[in-house]
């Protein structure tokens, strides 16, 4: 791609993220999803292979789609109201068609079909994008309306997420597709805290932006699309390999890591608002995700691949690891301590 038009691209992705997350008015947020969606359409396409293709083709009608019906619910309100606030989505129809329009642009079950798939047709870069940057201003929509959104429909769709995410994860062999999945099921952590604790949505979200950063920078340096090719990169990339093996298990949530730091304090807070059954169903289906982490840190780290006779050994690389990537996984792993602080600033 010419990088005069990824430049361009990639600012208009900025201006609409911008245009979103800092205005008061409907309307407004509307156009800056819309500039969002197109300025990610070509970097989706750019290979012009036909999965690329399709793979933009499904993004731009489900993103239409859902910007038709944020529209719609907020003209609804603002028919019954006579309010274009953001903040002021108070009709109770208005608020279930904005959730589920939201559910639609972030791949919240039962909405998530499109996103494997998308992801799946996308490059690396881009779907990290995808992952991270375009979630960010349809969950900023859902932090300012989240005092009059449903309670029990964001527990029902949360919950669904996580099980589906978890579930859905499991036999997968593509590392992109295994990566939406996973993001599916870190939505579902994001949207149940939501209503009770919104800051904590958004503390869930920047610590899965940076953790999938970290995943998705290091497979792209390692050049791994599929399990079978991260099953030789041992002897390609060891220190890429190990980073991985770190940063998956944070994405999982164990304990010394700094994944495991909103998944204790989302329980914590649900646990204080009589919702212990919510905590411990989310907690156990947690284990369907941990399951498929296990299995790609176990590819990653794997020194001697099964059937040796079929794969090509790789060259060992010296290239030194992109300082990004370092830093990004040193956060991933080591946050933990911080969590007193982070309690009291949120």
């Amino acid at each position: 791609m010419n990088p005069q038009a990824k430049l361009i691209f990639i600012v208009s992705l900025l201006l609409g993220t911008t245009i979103t997350i800092s205005s008061n008015h409907w309307v407004m947020a509307w156009t800056g999803l819309e500039i969002n969606t197109l300025a990610i359409l070509p970097l989706i396409s750019k290979s012009h292979h036909p999965r690329a293709i399709e793979a933009a083709t499904k993004y731009f009608l489900v993103q239409a789609a859902a910007s038709t019906l944020v529209l719609f619910s907020s003209m609804t309100n603002a028919c019954f109201t006579g309010q274009w606030d953001i903040t002021q989505m108070t009709h109770p129809t208005s608020s279930l068609i904005l959730t589920a329009a939201i559910s639609m642009k972030l791949g919240l079950a039962p909405f998530h079909f499109w996103f494997p798939e998308v992801l799946q047709g996308s490059p690396l870069m881009t779907g990290l994008l995808l992952s991270t940057v375009m979630k960010f201003p349809p969950i900023t929509l859902l932090y300012m309306t989240s005092q009059s959104l449903n309670p029990v429909l964001l527990t029902t769709l949360a919950i669904l997420s996580v099980a589906l995410g978890g579930w859905m994860g499991l036999n997968q062999t593509q590392t992109r597709k295994i990566m939406a999945f996973s993001s599916i099921a870190h939505l579902g952590w994001m949207a149940i805290i939501l209503i009770y604790y919104p800051k904590l949505t958004l503390l869930n979200f920047y610590l899965y932006a940076m953790m999938t950063a970290a995943v998705f920078l290091t497979l792209n340096s390692m050049k791994v699309l599929k399990l079978s090719t991260l099953m030789t990169a041992w002897a390609k990339a060891p220190s890429l390999s190990t980073i991985l093996l770190l940063t998956l298990l944070s994405l999982a949530g164990l304990p010394p890591l700094t994944g495991f730091l909103p998944k204790w304090l989302i329980i914590q807070e649900l646990t204080k608002q009589d919702m212990a059954p919510a905590a411990i169903i989310i907690s156990l289906l947690s284990l369907l995700g941990l399951f498929f982490y296990l299995r790609l840190a176990y590819c990653a780290t794997i020194t001697l691949p099964p059937h040796t006779t079929n794969h090509m050994k790789q060259w060992h690389t010296n290239k030194p690891i992109n300082p990004l990537i370092a830093v990004l996984t040193t956060l991933s792993i080591m946050l933990l301590p911080i969590s007193p602080m982070l309690a009291t600033i949120i």
